[in-house]
């Protein structure tokens, strides 16, 4: 009996716990049909929420567009600006009867080029002055190619430039490799009374001459070094008997290096204006809900499509290049003789080679199988040369002039200057040993990581790596010690995007018609101020100290700025196929275009910098921080805001820096705007608009010309 009540009550039991766990499934069903219904209806309100302010935003699209059109005529005005002084400043140039001649009239760089040719006078330090003004001819010349397009010179003006560019730096190389010669013929009365050799450094900003003359012969010499310069050398035993000459011209600058990247343009990103943008876009703007991915698919979206591919294509270009150098001597090689050289001048009818442009050829060559790459061929992409060119050559001494009754004499000889050859032809086999060469690092240029030692090869007109060995550095002495095969000409190399990506940015206003834009990169701090229509690198600061001295606190253009900062080793500049040599989450060009412009007529009374979300934010559509800053102090943390915009549509975010996780949520109490401007101008003050305003067209000019080379919103 006992057995059966057990039996009963467990029954029981199990009954009772399978009736609650019933209910309380029913209960969870009803909750979570409940919450379900809540979500649903959450979604609705936010759906019906976002499609209120996405008609809003479209009803007033038309008259915003139209608003911030009015604001860009302040491009137009500083392009017209920029146009006019550029024709003032060449009938003042007129007016004065400048002894320089104007690079762009071909009939004065001509006459120039020719009066100096005849020019028989062969001292070194007037050849150095005289080279100082072909520097600042060729100077100008490259500043027009590379503001081409707001220049509005013609594709004739443009080979006519690049023409009288070679041919200026081609002479120029020609000049001194005359004023060597003439000094080798007078060495012996320059002959050192401790060491029976000639050696002697002369330099001035743009150039250090060292030469040495092997008068002695003696066969237990091994090393010089140029004490003024720091550079030395060790010479092989096989050359210390013999009538040998060792030259290190060290050029500051960079006449070897084909001539489009001495020439490389602003990469341009090409977008419609916002009249353009009204007409193309009217009343196709982006459902709320689908994100900014459907950007693409939107047939009205303004030439996004076409300019992607065309950044790409010439990513290409720039290892088919048919460069002029080819067709006239290479200024490294010091064997020309000065008949050669005439000849080589007077090459004409070269309009039709490429100069800097990609050949039509490009197409048709990349469908073949390409040959296997050479690892030893220098990518001047992703490798440039830092600090200018060294001419490392060994030379013939030539007869030397006796004194004989009173009269100098010296025999006359047609061949120019000669170069000594090692290793001599019959040493094939590799027995001689190389040449050891020590340089000392300029201080005016920064080198962030061991420098690269590459060769001029004239044959290929490339920078090579081969042939050169046993490279050491010495970071606190700045000296770099290296062997080579022979005699070459040689540069030191730099990664073009070691200060890539930025670590971060930051532009604020300081003032009227005033800005400092700084970029953090991983070796240095740099600050730029903008006044007006120039600007000005503030300072350098690498491991807390400030460096480059020398340029900065000096008011120049963005264009000029740019090519200081690059010579000088801090490149802040991307190529346009740099992004095809950094991990980087690359940005659509209307969104970053755009947003540039608008930062630009806003910089006046806003500041705007990095957000780590941009990353987060996809291609088509980018983040950054935006703070109303009247007064000159620091922006903090509290007074940030983040906003999206993806080239047609702003929004103000509701995540802040300190989020555990990106989102696009709209702020609360905002709503969707056309623009970066208008979105803006609702949680603004009147003081901060009649700034923006009234601010000066220069003034945005140089502001936006320094965010599009520096492309902060893609590069960080």
């Amino acid at each position: 009996m006992s057995d059966t009540k057990k039996k009963a009550e467990l029954q029981r039991l199990q009954r009772e716990e399978e009736e609650r766990t019933r209910r309380e499934q029913e209960e969870a069903k009803i909750q979570a049909e409940l919450e379900e219904a809540a979500r649903l209806e959450k979604e609705r309100l936010e759906q019906e929420m976002m499609a209120k302010l996405a008609a809003k935003d479209r009803e007033r699209r038309e008259a915003e567009l139209a608003e911030l059109h009015s604001l860009e005529q302040k491009f137009l005005s500083a392009e017209q600006w920029k146009i006019d002084y550029r024709e003032h400043a060449k009938w003042e140039h007129y007016l004065s009867c400048d002894e320089n001649p104007d690079p762009t009239v071909l009939r004065e760089i001509n006459t120039f080029m020719s009066l100096w040719r005849e020019d028989q006078n062969k001292d070194i330090k007037l050849v150095m002055e005289k080279g100082e003004q072909v520097l600042n001819l060729i100077e100008k010349l490259q500043l027009l190619l590379l503001d081409a397009s707001s220049n509005q010179i013609t594709e004739k003006e443009i080979v006519q430039y690049q023409e009288s560019i070679l041919e200026l730096q081609n002479m120029l190389h020609e000049k001194y490799n005359g004023a060597t010669e003439h000094l080798l013929k007078t060495a012996c009365m320059y002959e050192d009374s401790e060491t029976g050799n000639m050696h002697a450094v002369i330099k001035d900003k743009n150039v250090t001459f060292c030469i040495w003359v092997n008068l002695k012969k003696e066969v237990r010499f091994e090393s010089h070094v140029f004490c003024d310069a720091q550079h030395g050398f060790d010479l092989p035993k096989s050359l210390a008997a013999s009538s040998v000459a060792v030259r290190i011209l060290h050029t500051h600058y960079d006449h070897v290096s084909p001539l489009w990247l001495q020439c490389q343009s602003v990469p341009k990103l090409e977008v419609l204006d916002s009249k353009e943008l009204t007409q193309e876009s009217k009343g196709d703007v982006e459902e709320p809900g689908e994100e900014g991915n459907k950007a693409n698919e939107d047939p009205s979206m303004p030439v996004e499509e076409p300019s992607v591919p065309a950044e790409e294509k010439t990513c290409g270009r720039r290892k088919s290049i048919v460069s002029f150098q080819e067709n006239i001597s290479s200024i490294a090689d010091v064997n020309e003789t000065g008949e050669e050289a005439e000849k080589q001048s007077e090459i004409s009818d070269v309009s039709s080679l490429s100069l800097v442009q990609e050949p039509l050829m490009q197409e048709e060559t990349s469908e073949k199988e390409e040959p296997k790459p050479d690892g030893n061929i220098v990518d001047l992409q992703q490798f440039v040369p830092v600090g200018g060119v060294y001419h490392i050559d060994a030379l013939q001494v030539p007869y030397q002039v006796k004194q004989i009754k009173g009269w100098s004499m010296v025999e006359l000889r047609s061949v120019g200057l000669e170069a000594y050859p090692y290793p001599p032809e019959e040493a094939e086999d590799g027995t001689h040993p190389p040449i050891e060469i020590t340089l000392r690092l300029s201080d005016n240029v920064m080198y962030f990581t061991t420098p690269v030692v590459a060769r001029w090869d004239p044959a290929g007109q490339q920078w090579r790596t081969d042939d050169i060995s046993n490279i050491t550095y010495e970071t606190e002495k700045k000296n770099i010690t290296f062997k080579m095969r022979a005699f070459y000409t040689v540069a030191l190399l730099q990664d073009a995007h070691i200060n890539m990506p930025y670590q971060g940015w930051q532009l604020q206003p300081t003032g009227t018609d005033e800005a400092l834009l700084i970029v953090t990169t991983v070796f240095a701090v740099i600050q730029i101020q903008i006044k007006g229509n120039q600007c000005m690198l503030s300072s350098v600061v690498v491991e807390e100290k400030q460096v480059l001295s020398h340029i900065t606190g000096k008011w120049i253009s963005p264009l000029n700025l740019r090519e200081v900062l690059k010579k000088a080793g801090v490149n802040i500049f991307p190529g346009e196929c740099s992004y095809t040599y950094l991990s980087l989450n690359k940005k659509a060009p209307i969104a970053e275009a755009k947003a540039y412009q608008e930062m630009a007529l806003l910089a006046s009374a806003f500041a705007f910098g990095r957000s780590k979300w941009n990353l987060e934010a996809g291609q088509e559509q980018v983040v950054f921080k935006v703070s109303e800053h009247l007064k000159a102090e620091s922006v903090k943390d509290k007074d940030w805001s983040l906003y999206l915009f993806n080239g047609q549509k702003a929004q103000k975010l509701k995540i802040t820096e300190s989020s555990e996780a990106f989102s696009e949520e709209i702020e609360e109490d905002s709503e969707f705007h056309s623009t970066i401007y208008h979105m803006l101008k609702d949680f603004s003050s009147k003081e901060a608009i009649n700034k923006v305003e009234t601010a000066s067209f220069l003034f945005i000019d140089v502001v936006y010309q320094l965010l599009l080379t520096t492309r902060v919103l893609m590069y960080s």
